[in-house]
């Protein structure tokens, strides 16, 4: 079917195009009456307006702008990603507004996208996440001068507004809770080492392991194959770690495995706490220790600062909830702490 038109418009209407164009954009020049009836025949064979044209007009595009540098196959498999997205969804959709979704290959390729969505009137505003330290893209947002919310620590976030959680405190309480447990020997397979909230972990992790035996840090790119790569390698060593925390599910899921599979016993010989508690990591056996927060509830509030942003309010930096441990099965005392 051929797209709507104002000319189509315009002759069920019996009025000219310039008549439509007043009704469709609220401008004096046609009576309430015959406004009225361009609406509705608008609304029934359904026309909506060309984001082009609508631009022209500075009218609003209705639509949010994400451009995220994963590969695909990996965000599909990401449950942080797509619990987040549900949160913005859930609360633009609730305002009309959509949320225009791009995987780019690298911050150049974003950056791109940006600047053309924004240039052409596509979108009203943008999301930018995975923050990195020194980041390309935060200088090119703020000259750009669109709304734009980061969803990552204020440190890197520059003049833009932040929406972020503190990493620090889930952390501290991971590896205190390790300890009282019995823990000497703590590892973190972490995320990718250039990511602000990945140093921020990682900065944390160093302090709160001060005193301990061994605290080894091993980055990945957060999938289950780098997770299981990096856990058979801490459990081969000579001598092994009795807690491993994992920057994500996936990734702890992967290294429950791993344990299994080369004849470990969870939590007695190994126990295993994940960051971001997915519905994943309570389905598999032992169910997972996870710090757990309302991912969608953190979408849902940068959401709400980005539409406020676009509706000409000022917000300053909003800090929600950090992530709190919840034990379950898969940690415990080491059964032989000497080991």
């Amino acid at each position: 079917m051929k797209r709507p038109t104002i000319s189509d418009i315009a002759r069920q209407a019996g009025v000219s195009k310039g008549a439509v164009s007043y009704a469709l954009n609220g401008q004096p020049g046609v009576s309430e009456s015959t406004r009225r009836r361009i609406l509705a025949i608008a609304d029934e064979i359904g026309w909506r307006p060309n984001s082009a044209a609508r631009a022209l007009n500075g009218a609003r595009a209705n639509a949010i702008g994400l451009a995220l540098c994963r590969p695909a196959r990996i965000l599909g498999m990401e449950p942080f990603f797509m619990e987040l997205i549900s949160g913005l969804e859930a609360e633009l959709s609730a305002r009309d507004f959509a949320l225009m979704l791009q995987v780019v290959g690298d911050h150049d390729g974003e950056i791109a996208v940006h600047q053309r969505w924004w240039g052409e009137g596509r979108i009203d505003g943008a999301f930018l996440v995975d923050l990195h330290v020194d980041d390309p893209r935060v200088p090119v947002m703020e000259e750009l001068g669109m709304p734009v919310v980061v969803i990552g620590d204020p440190s890197g976030a520059g003049s833009l507004v932040p929406v972020w959680s503190d990493e620090g405190a889930p952390v501290r309480e991971t590896v205190d809770y390790l300890t009282a447990l019995g823990h000497r020997r703590i590892a973190r397979i972490a995320g990718l080492p250039k990511l602000v909230h990945t140093t921020l972990r990682d900065r944390e992790f160093a302090r709160a392991c001060a005193g301990l035996d061994d605290c080894p840090v091993v980055h990945t790119d957060y999938t289950g194959e780098e997770g299981a790569r990096a856990t058979r390698r801490l459990l081969s060593s000579r001598v092994r770690p009795t807690a491993i925390v994992y920057d994500n599910d996936i990734m702890a899921v992967a290294g429950l495995s791993v344990a299994q599979e080369m004849g470990l016993a969870v939590p007695a010989d190994l126990s295993i706490v994940a960051w971001d508690d997915s519905p994943l990591s309570q389905v598999v056996r032992p169910p997972l220790t996870a710090l757990t927060r309302d991912i969608p509830a953190y979408g849902a509030h940068a959401a709400r600062m980005l539409l406020d942003l676009i509706d000409g309010s000022e917000p300053g930096s909003f800090e929600d909830r950090a992530a709190s441990l919840n034990p379950r099965g898969s940690t415990g005392p080491p059964v032989s702490a000497g080991h």
